[in-house]
């Protein structure tokens, strides 16, 4: 593992958050610039990268446990976040949010782009791989029936809907149905420019609609959501990685995307389930900090 080269991804990543809160306090854009820049990432750019990433990867029976982990590391985070929030004695949006920033992780923007530093292109088919089918299918399946649980709304939501009708998972589907048919190498261009986009925008995105002042209320609990998201669900991975995978590329993939920082997407269903927004953006912000340092270590501890 080159060390060094993942420590500057990392930081090159976090550089483009700043560019995003430079941007929003010098007033060349708002805070309300990030949805049209989200709509252009779900729906062209995301797509396209997972696309071009699948279709040119070699099919891998192995690769279909790394969701499977995925989704126990989720199910475990649930039941450790549902723990601490009646241990801290949230209730409502409050509750609904610790419990969503504590487990769901940002395993397509942040993991992505870690896991081809790590690994190259294997280690990015891997991560799509455990982002579309684990962590995004259990966030909009499972974490849209908590959000709706918790959350001040009359949002009627159906799970195997919204994860069918999900940009990135058409992508995915499109891609190893075509898997073995010729594509043009202008269109595969087209789409590579279009897939090298994702991840500065988004993370410029990040940075419009972070808000650091509401931090200071929320530095106890958003503390906590560290410990379970860098720290906890991160072992569990490799613990449940060195007992089902069988090779090591596998392992850290597995641990890498249990511990990403808590995912974007949250700021977007906290507003549409009437979850504490602030809350999920102050955790958005200290995990996205304390993954400079957690993520290398993590990595460390696979040898």
């Amino acid at each position: 593992m080159d060390l060094g080269g993942l420590l500057a991804v990392i930081v090159g990543v976090l550089g483009w958050v700043a560019i995003g809160a430079a941007l929003r306090v010098t007033r060349v854009l708002a805070a309300e610039d990030a949805r049209p820049l989200n709509s252009v990432l779900m729906y062209v750019a995301l797509p396209a990268l997972v696309f071009t990433a699948v279709w040119r990867a070699e099919p891998d029976p192995a690769f279909a446990m790394l969701p499977v982990i995925a989704w126990m590391v989720v199910l475990v985070g649930l039941a450790l976040a549902w723990a601490l929030a009646r241990l801290l004695r949230l209730e409502g949006p409050t509750a609904g949010a610790f419990i969503m920033v504590a487990v769901f992780g940002n395993t397509g923007y942040v993991g992505y782009p870690v896991a081809q530093a790590l690994l190259g292109d294997a280690g990015l088919v891997r991560a799509i791989f455990s982002d579309v089918f684990g962590n995004t299918a259990a966030v909009i399946s499972v974490g849209t029936l908590i959000a709706s649980h918790y959350g001040a709304h009359d949002v009627k939501v159906n799970p195997l809907r919204e994860i069918v009708t999900f940009p990135p998972f058409i992508a995915l589907a499109a891609a190893l149905a075509l898997h073995s048919v010729p594509i043009p190498d202008l269109l595969i261009s087209w789409l590579d420019a279009l897939g090298k986009i994702v991840v500065p925008l988004i993370m410029i995105s990040m940075g419009l609609t972070l808000k650091p002042r509401a931090l200071g209320g929320h530095l106890g609990r958003a503390t906590v959501v560290v410990a379970v998201k860098l720290v906890a669900l991160p072992l569990v991975a490799l613990g449940l990685g060195s007992l089902l995978l069988a090779d090591v590329a596998s392992v850290r993939i597995a641990v890498l995307e249990a511990g990403v920082p808590t995912m974007m997407l949250l700021m977007i269903m906290g507003e549409r389930f009437k979850l504490d927004t602030d809350f999920i953006a102050s955790a958005i912000l200290v995990t996205m900090m304390g993954a400079v340092l957690a993520i290398p270590l993590m990595q460390l501890l696979i040898g």
